[in-house]
């Protein structure tokens, strides 16, 4: 019998954002005291699953949360890839508030230079096939961003990839409804096809 091969996304920790702005991209965005927090409860709670390799977004936020949780992994060589970063969208440095009357919604409306959500959901699927291919049967964790997650869920639960979509994910298993902050969402394929459906855990340490 074939051993399952886990991959386990990470959303970030909290980030020090006293502005109250989108910041997507923007570089040097930071953990919070929180965020770090968050961030070592990750890596314990990943710290029993003898991880075999840990990926990152290139963002800050995501490569110091990733710093946290490589410290209960000693001799782990942190790898940076972009398949992992941040949304691409034309709301960067707005607003926290607009984009919160939008529901989140950074999407609809946006021209062909910036990502939907289907987009988002190919770059997750193009990470995961990598790592079936690299780490079969291995233990994998990525430090990600919210709706990299968000939209990883739906596309492994073969339910719509959608802006509207991505808050409900109670159904799918996001007991949070969208993937918290510290959360580590854990996709578990049986097979090394990309596309046979993972089962999909998801705690918040």
């Amino acid at each position: 019998m074939q051993e399952k091969t886990s991959i386990s996304l990470v959303r970030h920790g909290q980030v020090h954002n006293p502005r109250n702005i989108f910041y997507g991209r923007l570089p040097r965005f930071r953990l919070s005291r929180e965020g770090v927090r968050q961030a070592r409860a990750a890596g314990q709670a990943l710290e029993g699953h003898q991880i075999s390799a840990l990926f990152s977004s290139p963002l800050l936020r995501a490569r110091q949360t990733a710093g946290e949780i490589i410290s209960f992994f000693p001799g782990l060589e942190l790898q940076l890839s972009r398949l992992l970063l941040e949304i691409h969208s034309p709301w960067d440095g707005k607003p926290s508030a607009v984009v919160d009357r939008r529901r989140g919604d950074i999407y609809t409306g946006s021209d062909s230079r910036f990502e939907q959500p289907r987009d988002v959901a190919l770059r997750v699927r193009r990470f995961f096939d990598r790592v079936l291919k690299t780490h079969r049967g291995g233990k994998v964790a990525a430090v990600t961003h919210g709706d990299v997650v968000a939209f990883a869920v739906l596309w492994a639960s073969r339910a719509e990839v959608s802006a509207r979509r991505k808050a409900g994910l109670v159904e799918y298993g996001v007991t949070d409804g969208y993937p918290a902050t510290g959360s580590i969402t854990t996709f578990l394929y049986n097979s090394d096809s990309v596309d046979d459906p993972p089962q999909v855990r998801y705690i918040r340490p």
